[in-house]
């Protein structure tokens, strides 16, 4: 049996209120439960709403079955267990629900693209459910708030993660309800701002886990904790702190590693690097350990073959001092750079060192959290002598452009050594799982 956590009385006003109002819209920070709020308080509404055709998206048609369908076993499969199934209305992917009212149809769609909209467009829906709808492309949240004019009884259920406050969503479209609601002429619109505080399935052991990989000062904390809707600007990396993190060659000498890999970034004619990270007894520590940061790009005609014969006479001495590394990351895009490599080990009869394409999947997102949450907990050093990887950490900043299209990027302007940055995290990123369960309780 899936065990239920009670309902604050905040969510279960929000879920009362949303019975009558004609937009619903539950924004805040990360495992906040403003998923399992709206699914809620949308299938009390579907129970008893009058009109046969719905309709559940998200920014593709995974995320809307992964997110309203499914929602970890909250979703409306389990809502109406027994009651629904899965089938194909008029060519179209949708959910049938029996309810007291009648049959329920509940068309899913993905828009994330802009073509998206014409792929609801043609019907009129009672009411409309989008996860993570600042996610979605603008014409196609357009086009679903159009769709339901028609609706006898017209309700729209969002749910979103703050963007920054110049985000189209609020400054077309939410900015506006707000303005109606204060002045009093919009009574039924129904907004709630929850947060992982309010999150009765997490425990207060769980809890502070979590906060403990935040600095509480940081973009990170006010967008994933508090919520709030905030500007990418500044720094990223703001626990980073030379004389706190700085570790000398005779210390790494003498330190105990339970794995050590090497993380490499290719620039292919432009530049290169390349970073040799070890991780200590119990997944305690992230060390960076020595690197190669080079620059010789188009005035030397450096090919990747050229490259990689560099990287591994390297490799080698790192070999002398350290003979059980096994692993090589490198950039997934660099697949030429991997065989040259492979190639050279080969021919330098280097037989022990895996080759491997860098799973770039979880996105710079996590791996950035990763590293600040390392570095807030004293537990990511950087050996002294490597000047352009302190340089990085130090003068890391957000590209704010790339924010306000609701994208987390690193500024990369060559205004600092990026590419430390890159490798660093492809050398340490795959033990994340065991860096993130050592954590350090609050």
């Amino acid at each position: 049996m899936i065990p239920y956590a009670p309902l604050t009385e905040k969510q279960a006003e929000y879920i009362r209120k949303a019975q009558v109002s004609w937009l619903n819209v539950a924004e805040g920070g990360k495992r906040a439960g403003k998923n399992i709020i709206n699914l809620i308080a949308w299938a009390a509404v579907l129970e008893e709403h009058p009109d046969k055709l719905h309709l559940a998206a998200g920014v593709n048609m995974a995320a809307a079955k992964m997110n309203i369908l499914d929602s970890n076993g909250f979703g409306l499969e389990s809502i109406f267990a027994g009651r629904c199934k899965y089938a194909q209305y008029k060519g179209k992917d949708a959910l049938f629900v029996q309810t007291r009212t009648g049959t329920k149809i509940v068309i899913i769609a993905g828009g994330g693209k802009a073509d998206d909209a014409r792929r609801i467009k043609g019907n009129s829906y009672g009411t409309v459910y989008v996860t993570e709808v600042n996610d979605c492309h603008k014409s196609f949240v357009m086009e679903c708030i159009d769709r339901t004019l028609a609706s006898t009884k017209r309700q729209l259920f969002f749910d979103l993660n703050p963007k920054p406050p110049s985000h189209w969503f609020y400054a077309e479209f939410l900015d506006y309800q707000d303005e109606l609601r204060a002045r009093g002429e919009n009574p039924l619109y129904n907004y709630g701002h929850f947060t992982i505080l309010g999150n009765m399935s997490i425990s207060d052991d769980q809890l502070r886990s979590e906060l403990s990989k935040y600095n509480s000062s940081s973009l990170w904390y006010q967008a994933d904790i508090l919520g709030l809707r905030t500007s990418a600007s500044g720094r990223i990396y703001q626990d980073y702190d030379r004389s706190r993190c700085s570790i000398s060659r005779d210390e790494i000498s003498k330190t105990k590693f339970v794995d050590i890999a090497i993380g490499v970034d290719v620039g292919g004619t432009d530049a290169t690097c390349a970073t040799l990270i070890g991780c200590t007894e119990r997944w305690g520590k992230v060390v960076v350990m020595d690197g190669i940061h080079d620059k010789q790009g188009l005035s030397e005609k450096m090919t990747e073959a050229k490259y990689a014969k560099m990287l591994v006479q390297k490799i080698k001495v790192w070999l002398q001092a350290y003979p059980y590394i096994n692993k090589l990351y490198v950039d997934s895009a660099a697949k030429l750079f991997r065989q040259a490599l492979r190639e050279e080990l080969y021919a330098q009869h280097i037989n022990r060192i895996t080759v491997k394409a860098f799973d770039k999947s979880d996105g710079i997102n996590a791996r950035i959290e990763l590293t600040c949450m390392l570095q807030m907990q004293g537990r990511f050093l950087i050996a002294e002598h490597l000047a352009p990887w302190h340089e990085a950490y130090q003068m890391a900043v957000w590209d704010e452009h790339a924010y306000t299209k609701g994208e987390w990027a690193r500024l990369d302007n060559g205004s600092y050594p990026v590419d430390c940055l890159d490798s660093t995290e492809y050398g340490f990123y795959p033990f994340a799982r065991y860096l993130e369960t050592t954590g350090v309780s609050l």
